[in-house]
């Protein structure tokens, strides 16, 4: 738990030499496609090369590159992001985005949004990296496009959509260490009027033992059970299309996961959760016009049972219904204007009585974006009018400069704010309807430089965070109760870098950031919990022929798991290496060894992370 990040990443430079050879650089791989399109950022399609916020995408292409067995492992030390696990795969994690909170980061899937109206936070270990196309990631706030819970960041999730025009099918096995065993397959059509696809996917382990437990008062997990916590997950992908005129498109699109969790604890040791997605989507866009409208209708519900071994305890039901319509009206060839309206509606079913069990949320946005001579401007304006705690209205503001030979600089401002979820303010016994949301404002400074060879980008930031909703225990029966008593800053520095060397592909992430407590209290000054100041990752890949492989080193600095910061978490770092091999175009076989120096090493007090562990797999899909 001492070895540090620089340190790991030279120890596993001794692999370098297994993956060189005679070559001259290149000019494609590691770098940045510079047609990339985004569309998180700014609602609308855009170049990921022509974007004013920190953004990145990770194409399915790289999902199967890098081996990753869920989201968390993938995501895990990229850049601004930092993330907590409670004991492996497939158990509650928390992810960071700039030091924020973790409910300070919203999780988008095909659009719809997937955080949770309880909890605040998103099930990442639900989501199947099976069912994943893409995924966009933006660093800083996105409130004025998209409301609560886009303080730190937003993360968009796109699901397999079928590829190519004509018929695509796919299909893998794989096995591994403690138990861990896989199996998905799918097909999809696309013809010049429709599309459709299938995707399913079964992913389980029988785990580790997720906690050091103890049965003493705050210590561990609150009980001694020293058994394997397992994790199965099932899931479904559906999606289809068509055209019903040369301007007007239909689509749909449906996602189920059910996952059934084990861990350690004195209340309840087992879980079974569903995430089911469902939404339709009719876009009107000429190809002569200069407006396209869209119109969007999703459902998305959460339920988990929990159980103490065979006995139940609790069950909780949300459901989040949203419509949303938007018009992006092309004023000239730079400019274009987006206008839109989203409707938000959030009920809870539980077995616990909620004093309120539902709530509405309407927002209205209008968004610019334009280019003149070099320089590009963005603006987004968003009135959001919730029943329970009223209006708010949030802004952003970007600036961009070409400065020749693919050098840009950016600068960009803007607010966010999240709403208190229902655990924060109907929770029978912690209660506290008063809450107010929790409001931030943020400034980006970026410089970056993008060539057909290679890519690197810095981006300094700072936030401030006021209202931050924390538990207090007043007296005189120090009962927990949310308050909007906190404040917090966050610093930071994030830098990228790709290329090709020598054959190889070399990606480079690093990220400082130093969250404080800026409350008037005992903590003031502390680092924020469970966030460590410098996380980071190399990935080093090369082709030999039918053969690939790859290094991956990823780490993160010591944490703090109290706010008090006197429970203390060392640095980590983990070096991961993977082997692909072809022996026909149609079939891949793939060889992974993670963790392969056996680093101990925590990221939530208590709570155990996977060891050294191998996999295989054996991948099918047809050359068309």
């Amino acid at each position: 738990m001492r070895h540090s990040l620089p340190a790991a990443i030279a120890a596993t430079l001794v692999f370098l030499p297994v993956l060189a050879a005679p070559a001259g650089v290149r000019a494609e791989g590691a770098a940045t496609d510079l047609d990339t399109v985004l569309v998180t950022a700014s609602r609308s399609q855009e170049r990921l090369a022509d974007s004013l916020v920190p953004a990145q995408v990770i194409e399915r292409e790289e999902i199967e590159r890098s081996q990753a067995r869920d989201l968390i492992e993938l995501l895990r030390g990229r850049a601004g992001i930092d993330v907590g696990n409670t004991g492996g795969r497939g158990k509650l994690s928390s992810l960071y985005i700039r030091g924020t909170e973790s409910d300070h980061v919203l999780v988008l899937v095909d659009g719809v949004k997937m955080n949770s109206a309880t909890a605040g936070m998103p099930a990442f270990q639900d989501l199947p990296l099976a069912q994943i196309e893409r995924i966009e990631i933006i660093r800083g706030p996105r409130s004025s496009l998209y409301g609560s819970e886009a303080i730190g960041g937003v993360i968009q999730v796109f699901t397999r959509d079928g590829g190519a025009p004509g018929l695509s099918r796919h299909a893998r096995v794989g096995a591994g260490s403690h138990g861990a065993r896989e199996a998905s397959a799918g097909f999809g059509y696309r013809g010049k009027r429709g599309w459709i696809g299938v995707d399913g996917a079964y992913d389980a382990t029988d785990g580790i033992n997720a906690c050091r437990g103890s049965d003493a008062l705050f210590q561990g997990c609150f009980a001694d059970e020293p058994d394997e916590d397992g994790y199965r997950n099932t899931s479904l992908n559906l999606r289809g299309g068509m055209r019903l005129g040369d301007a007007l498109v239909l689509d749909g699109r449906f996602l189920q996961a059910d996952g059934e969790n084990e861990f350690d604890g004195s209340w309840t040791n087992r879980s079974r959760v569903r995430q089911r997605i469902a939404g339709a989507r009719l876009q009107h866009a000429p190809e002569q016009g200069r407006v396209t409208t869209t119109l969007a209708l999703a459902r998305n519900v959460d339920r988990s049972d929990d159980f103490h071994d065979d006995e139940p305890r609790a069950s909780f039901q949300t459901r989040r219904d949203s419509a949303s319509l938007q018009a992006d009206v092309r004023l000239a060839d730079a400019h274009l204007l987006s206008l839109g309206v989203d409707h938000l509606e959030d009920r809870v079913d539980s077995t616990t009585a909620y004093a309120v069990s539902g709530r509405a949320n309407t927002g209205v946005f209008a968004a610019y974006g334009g280019r003149v001579g070099r320089q590009r401007v963005q603006a987004s304006l968003r009135h959001d009018d919730n029943e329970q705690f009223g209006s708010h209205v949030t802004g952003g503001l970007g600036w961009g400069l070409d400065a020749g030979n693919g050098l840009r600089l950016t600068a960009s401002l803007g607010t966010g704010f999240k709403a208190p979820t229902f655990n924060d303010l109907y929770y029978p016994g912690s209660e506290s309807p008063g809450l107010r949301p929790e409001e931030s404002v943020s400034l980006n400074l970026g410089l970056a430089r993008s060539t057909a060879g290679h890519h690197w980008a810095l981006d300094v930031y700072e936030s401030r965070i006021d209202d931050l909703i924390v538990f207090v225990y007043p007296p005189p029966d120090y009962r927990g109760v949310g308050s909007n008593v906190d404040q917090a800053r966050v610093r930071g520095a994030e830098f990228s870098f790709g290329t090709t060397l020598a054959g190889i592909d070399v990606a480079l992430e690093l990220s400082h950031a130093d969250p404080r407590d800026r409350s008037h209290g005992a903590n003031h000054g502390h680092v924020l919990a469970r966030r460590a100041r410098t996380t980071g990752r190399i990935d080093l890949d090369r082709d030999f022929g039918p053969l690939r492989a790859g290094i991956t080193v990823k780490g993160a600095g010591a944490r703090y798991d109290d706010p008090a910061n006197i429970v203390r978490l060392g640095g980590h770092a983990t070096a991961d290496l993977r082997l692909e091999y072809a022996p026909h175009p149609d079939w891949t076989l793939l060889a992974r060894a993670s963790n392969v120096f056996d680093r101990e090493y925590e990221t939530v007090a208590w709570y155990y992370q996977p060891g050294r562990e191998f996999h295989l797999a054996l991948r099918w899909r047809p050359v068309r």
